[in-house]
């Protein structure tokens, strides 16, 4: 395992103790940076009211160690693979409605979606030919459009 990937690991192992949270912490490296999920009965706490603490814990995680990653590599913090049946679900019907945008002709907008969940929905049209997407608005949390490609 990569330093910066065992100093994630250490953090989070830390952080969860603290906290009085009984989990364990796995890492799977990628290609896009090292998966890290927390596992165990208490990691449950992290994927309440719909992931917030989640959300949480991965931008901390982001602010302290994600610049020490090579290249453009990213960390991704889940918890009970949460996230990974999220991100499943996102890029499902952002192709979903990619493929009702071919049909139709009409735009369809999904959000609003935080960064990294834009991003899932970027990649996943991106796949596809004929459509293209675009971020939309001004917060945090934005919407994304998808449209024929022009």
């Amino acid at each position: 395992m990569p330093d910066a990937a065992q100093s994630i690991v250490d953090f989070l192992t830390r952080l969860t103790a603290a906290l009085g949270v009984n989990a364990t912490v796995n890492v799977e490296e990628t290609a896009a940076g090292p998966r890290i999920n927390l596992a165990g009965e208490e990691a449950e706490i992290l994927v309440r009211h719909r992931g917030e603490p989640l959300k949480a814990l991965q931008h901390v995680v982001d602010m302290a160690y994600g610049r020490t990653l090579p290249d453009d590599q990213r960390v991704f913090v889940d918890a009970l693979e949460y996230r990974k049946g999220k991100d499943a679900e996102l890029r499902q019907m952002a192709k979903l409605l990619a493929e009702k945008v071919k049909q139709t002709g009409l735009d369809q907008q999904l959000g609003p979606l935080n960064p990294y969940e834009r991003r899932i929905v970027h990649l996943a049209v991106a796949e596809l030919p004929g459509v293209t997407t675009e971020s939309v608005g001004d917060a945090f949390s934005k919407t994304v459009l998808i449209s024929l490609r022009k």
